[in-house]
């Protein structure tokens, strides 16, 4: 469950940035999480929940906003989302990292990051 090991480092990282601002809380945090991270939204928002007990994030919302993978393809130029292979008997799919185009190879351009996006603080 590395869920809760991102969202260490998520409220870490947030915790030292209000460090340098005078706000009295903080009411919800955005975060934009790549579909390629295979992070899972409600792990991460019970992981949140409990690791920021007792800290100025106690109590605030947790927004997460999934990006969706995108690639460009190193032989046709192709720009754009990813296919799936979908495994039904588990209820799963994998995402395939070659061009939907032409099955070269791809350099992946979006979908693979965890940022936060902003803060709702309160003054």
């Amino acid at each position: 469950m590395h869920e809760v090991s991102v969202m260490s480092g998520v409220v870490e990282a947030v915790l030292k940035e209000l460090e340098k601002y005078d706000v009295k809380g903080v009411e919800e945090v955005e975060l934009i999480v790549g579909e390629l991270t295979q992070l899972g939204h409600e792990q991460m928002e019970f992981a949140y929940e409990v690791i920021t007990r007792s800290t100025a994030l106690e109590g605030s919302s947790l927004r997460i906003v999934e990006e969706k993978a995108e690639v460009r393809c190193l032989s046709c130029g192709y720009e754009g989302g990813i296919n799936r292979l979908e495994l039904d008997d588990y209820h799963y799919s994998i995402p395939v990292l070659r061009c939907p185009e032409c099955s070269s190879s791809v350099e992946i351009i979006k979908g693979r990051g965890c940022t936060v996006r902003s803060l709702k603080v309160i003054q």
